[in-house]
């Protein structure tokens, strides 16, 4: 009669990651996701923005372009629209697959470590906020940005942004 030791190691597999680099996204991929993202955001927010600012103006009684009523005015209203947009959509493409507009683009998303969903408040708060801040330190910051996006050249392809909010980007 075999009786199970309550004190033996579990024997269940424990699979923390994938461990076949075949399902990780290539960095490459991740590059072209980021400049696709950029590229969104700018055609979206930034150049309505130009627009407005560099072509338009705001002309008052005296014939003078008034600026100040020019930046806060048109060019609020030109870019809102596009900045809405933007955040409203990577929200919910985030919510629904942890992808960005750019990584659902290119066919690779957000996940955890141990390849389970990662929700929009990982995504968000952990893995871009703290980096989003530092990179407003002069010089540092720079620093900081470059260090990070260095890390996606060690074998786990995870910058530091993936390691401390324990994501990984996958193909989708």
């Amino acid at each position: 009669m075999s009786e199970q030791n309550p004190y033996a190691a579990p024997t269940a597999e424990v699979k923390d990651a994938p461990t076949d680099d075949s399902m990780l996204a290539d960095r490459g991929t991740r590059l072209g996701a980021s400049i696709l993202d950029g590229l969104i955001a700018f055609l979206l927010v930034y150049l309505p923005l130009i627009v407005v600012v560099g072509f338009g103006g705001m002309i008052d009684e005296s014939g003078q372009v008034n600026y100040a009523a020019m930046l806060t005015g048109a060019a609020l209203m030109a870019c809102l629209p596009g900045a809405l947009l933007l955040i409203g959509l990577t929200w919910w493409l985030v919510h629904r697959n942890g992808q960005t507009i750019g990584k659902k683009l290119v066919g690779i998303k957000v996940v955890r470590g141990d390849s389970g969903r990662a929700t929009v408040a990982r995504i968000f708060w952990v893995r871009n906020v703290p980096f989003w801040l530092v990179s407003f330190i002069p010089i540092v910051g720079s620093l900081f940005s470059l260090v990070d996006a260095l890390m996606i050249f060690r074998s786990s392809r995870q910058c530091l942004h993936d390691q401390l909010a324990d994501t990984i980007v996958i193909r989708a």
